[in-house]
């Protein structure tokens, strides 16, 4: 299996787990010549861009540790044009997660970072 079929089994994985807690799925690998978010959800009336990162063990470290600085700014500049095409106002509530999947344990980083501007 490549890894692009991987990164998706996990992301559909995560996504069920973000259903189970109360979120919809809006959707996922939403990209731009940007980058891409995993998973656009809604969680009451706020948006939630959520980054999955997976690792079959913490050998190489924590998968959630792989989220570094560059990786946020990426994130927010597409979020960006993903509130742009949907007509979001400036005051919408908005949050940045990540889920975390090493094995078989998932954990949940809500508002894993603060907006970074570009």
């Amino acid at each position: 299996m490549n890894k692009r079929k991987v990164g998706a089994a996990y992301e559909k994985r995560a996504g069920a787990f973000l259903e189970e807690q109360g979120l919809r799925i809006l959707c996922y690998n939403f990209r731009n010549r940007s980058g891409e978010i995993d998973i656009v959800a809604r969680d009451g009336e706020t948006t939630v861009f959520v980054e999955v990162k997976y690792r079959r063990d913490e050998e190489k470290g924590a998968p959630e540790a792989a989220v570094d600085y560059r990786k946020m700014r990426r994130i927010c500049r597409v979020a960006d044009y993903y509130r742009m095409i949907h007509h979001m106002g400036d005051f919408s509530a908005v949050r940045f997660d990540v889920v975390a999947v090493c094995g078989d344990r998932i954990r949940w980083f809500r508002n894993a970072f603060d907006y970074v501007s570009q």
